[in-house]
């Protein structure tokens, strides 16, 4: 989209991107920041960006901004002490995020963009069904079938994987 009205989309959409970052930062000063960076990045590539789902694509680089500060943050100890407990803190078990980021993908692939952003906002962020519709311009009553048919999906999916 070649005119991207991004200050529309900040007023739209900042106090979802501003929430997205709040959760992930958990830290007021940090958010406002990335959420600001949010936004910046949307003006840097705007010429480039698919906005056909604005709450989709700002959630997806809300969450790549902080994400990365978290990164850079862990990538900085002070003291070896602290060294040590970021790596204790940052161990994950071996594989286990991979499969499920490879089943987020599949199930999220069989459904729309839109319905991993309403995933996000009812399961991540902890908003009540009222709140996503709000955020995506869906009915109360659409947000509620969407979320059923992830869980529906997602439940087959863990029964084709435990029933080959």
């Amino acid at each position: 989209m070649r005119d991207l009205d991004v200050e529309a989309l900040a007023r739209r959409y900042g106090p979802m991107v501003l929430r997205r970052c709040r959760r992930l930062l958990r830290d007021e000063e940090s958010a406002l920041d990335a959420c600001q960076d949010v936004f910046v990045r949307v003006l840097e590539h705007r010429l480039r960006l698919d906005v056909r789902y604005p709450s989709s694509l700002l959630y997806r680089i809300a969450t790549n901004v902080c994400l990365n500060r978290l990164r850079d943050d862990r990538r900085e100890p002070v003291t070896h002490d602290e060294a040590i407990l970021a790596e204790i803190a940052n161990a994950e078990e071996p594989g286990g995020a991979s499969e499920a980021r490879l089943l987020l993908a599949r199930l999220f692939g069989r459904h729309p963009e839109s319905s991993r952003t309403m995933a996000v906002l009812r399961y991540v962020d902890g908003l009540t069904l009222e709140e996503v519709a709000a955020d995506t311009g869906m009915s109360v009553s659409g947000v509620r079938k969407r979320l059923r048919a992830l869980r529906l999906s997602l439940t087959e999916m863990i029964d084709d994987a435990n029933h080959p």
